[in-house]
């Protein structure tokens, strides 16, 4: 291999680079038409039970027969069993039947698979009569965003669309909260806690915030005295593995085992406590919506929750952006004021890479244009990115614009061109009519 292949940006780098990224492409449409050919012939399947069963006036257990000796035909030919076909069969049918623009959206390509995916899961959540509606609105929306981007807004949009109220829903769905013990294999099992969403997310933030304070002062740690410099010297366990053992020690003793001062009231991995960023509409704030609100783009949340949490958090204010009386939009030096990190946090939301979707508040304020190469810091050069990709922005061929209005406009090593728009605004204020003379005007 010649030198100019192996060096990133060479001539023979980016022609071979080229050729995979068209062959990737290629080969993704031939996956695509042939799982689609797949699920039609599986939904196919599905209703010749359902045609056996009506041409002999048969009762639901007849048909479902029918639909068994079918699926364990199919199972002897993919080789796997009979219970695997059939419910393949049935979510075969809910995609090809209850979601078919969908399925036409994907085969020519302006949607993927897990577009597909996310819109059956969102939709099937509404009656059956208010898929179509739903589904022609979340196609659209799946046209401009990545998968695991666009799952959570239609998920919050569906639970919108629902006749029934999401209140009234999450009240009934808490009182099927618990804990289930699954046994695995080689002495492992899991422990699985069914939570509302903010409780099981405070939770995942806080083991993970310990989990990363206890990896990232290892080095200090260890060059300390004592059996417990030791011990901590030789621990090579990785973030997840900590994060687990963090949590078990939770659990069974009430304190973190690794930390130095568990014996006095605030240790300082006890003293970390959990953050969720949630996005609550000024309807939801004053009740009169009890719509869902937005977990950082990933799940809806039940408005009572999310009252309680703008209610407690000690950093509540309303954003203004005006470049004469309101928030800062600029600054001579390379810190990021906090009244602009607020501000930043409620326009991108995440992570501003195309399709992550890694929290704000987990995310490191990048200048877009490099501030040691001159960028200013101020609004129009700020973005959150995750660590991940603020590290591939500095160390990779990867380079990115700031266009009007927070769009960020990414160029791959290969000249592809990808545009991530700013995320939905989280506050947004519109005209009121003026309040008839009777009333009082409102504070």
């Amino acid at each position: 291999m010649t030198e100019a292949t192996e060096t990133p940006g060479g001539e023979n780098y980016l022609a071979t680079l080229a050729g995979i990224v068209a062959d990737v492409s290629d080969v993704a449409r031939q996956v695509a038409a042939a799982q689609i050919a797949e699920l039609r012939v599986l939904a196919a399947a599905g209703r010749l039970a359902e045609e056996q069963a009506v041409q002999q006036n048969a009762k639901v257990r007849l048909h479902d027969m029918a639909l068994r000796s079918i699926a364990a035909e199919v199972g002897g030919v993919l080789r796997t069993t009979d219970r695997t076909v059939q419910r393949r069969i049935g979510e075969a049918r809910t995609i090809i039947e209850g979601f078919p623009a969908a399925v036409t959206a994907w085969e020519s390509g302006r949607i993927v698979r897990e577009h597909v995916r996310a819109i059956v899961d969102a939709g099937t959540t509404l009656p059956a009569e208010m898929w179509a509606e739903f589904e022609a609105i979340a196609i659209e929306r799946c046209e401009r965003e990545t998968p695991n981007r666009v799952r959570g807004e239609l998920e919050i949009f569906a639970q919108r669309m629902h006749p029934r109220s999401f209140a009234e829903r999450h009240e009934e769905a808490a009182a099927s909260r618990c804990v289930r013990l699954v046994p695995g294999r080689d002495g492992m099992s899991d422990l699985v806690a069914t939570l509302p969403t903010v409780i099981a997310e405070g939770i995942h933030d806080r083991l993970t915030q310990q989990a990363r304070a206890i990896v990232d002062t290892r080095e200090e740690r260890a060059a300390g005295s004592g059996d417990a410099a030791g011990v901590v010297a030789s621990d090579t366990r990785t973030t997840d593995q900590v994060r687990a053992d963090v949590f078990a020690d939770l659990l069974l003793a009430g304190t973190p085992a690794l930390d130095d001062t568990r014996d006095t009231s605030a240790g300082p991995l006890g003293a970390i406590r959990a953050r969720v960023q949630v996005l609550v509409p000024a309807a939801t704030l004053t009740g009169s919506d009890d719509g869902p609100c937005d977990l950082a783009g990933r799940f809806p949340i039940d408005p009572a929750t999310a009252r309680v949490l703008a209610g407690d958090t000690g950093i509540w204010e309303r954003l203004f952006y005006d470049p004469t009386t309101g928030v800062t939009v600029a600054t001579d030096s390379y810190r990021v004021p906090l009244g602009m990190r607020r501000f930043l946090q409620a326009r991108d939301q995440h992570c501003r890479f195309p399709g992550c979707r890694v929290a704000a508040i987990r995310c490191e304020v990048d200048h877009t244009h490099d501030h040691a190469l001159g960028g200013a810091t101020k609004l129009s050069n700020l973005a959150h990115l995750c660590q991940r990709h603020h590290s591939m922005k500095q160390f990779t061929a990867w380079r990115v614009r700031q266009l009007k209005g927070g769009v960020l406009e990414w160029t791959s090593p290969l000249g592809r061109i990808y545009r991530e728009d700013a995320p939905t605004p989280a506050v947004a204020f519109t005209p009121a009519d003026p309040p008839p003379l009777s009333e009082p005007a409102p504070f």
